[in-house]
């Protein structure tokens, strides 16, 4: 059965390499509020193009807190890209890294960014 957690959270991105890096790298932190009360950390990879509005990124998270009220930890994936301003994006659970109450989840999260603040739309399923 699938279900949906939804809500808002907070993130702080810092650098790990230089400006001028041709691939940087950074520390992820969250904090999710709403269906998913968590935190995590993780790292991501990004590069930029000569073209504007055109880039790509590759990110693991590890989440930990609590889904709907069950209890436990589990992995995102990240793949994003952006070809001339257009933006694509999938962010899914990683196979088999729940734990505790959410061992077997499945799902994928999308995010959504109005004014500044992040919401998060996560459509998953416990197995």
């Amino acid at each position: 059965m699938t279900r949906h957690a939804t809500g808002v959270f907070d993130v702080k991105r810092t650098p790990q390499t230089a400006a001028d890096a041709p691939v940087g790298r950074f520390s992820l932190d969250k904090v999710f509020r709403g269906g998913l009360e968590a935190t995590s950390v993780g790292e991501m990879l990004a590069v930029g193009s000569d073209t504007p509005g055109s880039a790509a990124y590759v990110a693991l998270e590890r989440v930990s807190g609590t889904l709907d009220g069950r209890t436990g930890a589990f992995a995102l994936h990240h793949v994003g890209r952006m070809e001339r301003g257009a933006p694509s994006l999938t962010i899914e659970v990683a196979p088999d890294s729940g734990t505790g109450e959410l061992v077997g989840l499945t799902g994928r999260l999308s995010i959504r960014i109005e004014d500044g603040q992040h919401f998060y739309d996560f459509e998953y399923d416990l197995g």
